[in-house]
């Protein structure tokens, strides 16, 4: 990279971390406004289209069962969401969103909806188009170096047993 870039790659850096930042605050702001914390408004989310495994929605979001589990049991308690027995196997549970659960998810699309029409409906197609294809080759050449660094053999700090001796 040449020099002369170095200080436009900091600038696009920086813009998209603040942009990345927007996102966090504006998902933490919806999930407040309809009375959910961003966790149950994932798992909400998933409810919704009607094809949750608890433990598959763990392992794509790095989290734990246990984790998952309670943020269901929280949504239990809110009346959120309902629990039963799967057709045909009763090892498997099927969750579904309540009236409550609804008017919940309802809440945050209309949040979504305001957000939308406010900040993106002004903005020139032609712009918009260009966004979305560098927006989606940045995130194809970011999950594509994070895979890769998964498979480095990373480096092990070496590690003392007792104190370092003088010798």
């Amino acid at each position: 990279m040449a020099a002369e870039d170095k200080p436009r790659l900091r600038d696009a850096l920086a813009a998209l971390q603040r942009l990345a930042d927007a996102f966090a605050l504006r998902r933490a702001q919806l999930a407040r406004f309809a009375g959910l914390s961003e966790g149950q408004w994932r798992v909400l989310e998933q409810i919704a289209a009607e094809d949750f495994m608890p433990s598959l929605f763990a392992r794509r979001r790095a989290s734990s069962a246990a984790a998952v589990s309670k943020v269901i049991r929280q949504l239990l308690d809110r009346g959120l969401v309902a629990v039963g027995i799967a057709p045909g196997d009763a090892r498997q549970r099927r969750y579904a969103l309540t009236a409550a659960g609804r008017a919940a998810m309802e809440a945050v699309r209309k949040g979504r909806e305001r957000a939308l029409a406010r900040i993106w409906s002004d903005f020139d197609p032609a712009a918009l188009a260009r966004f979305a294809e560098f927006a989606g080759e940045l995130a194809q050449r970011m999950e594509a170096h994070a895979r890769d660094e998964e498979k480095r053999p990373q480096k092990r700090k070496a590690r003392r047993s007792g104190p370092a001796s003088k010798t």
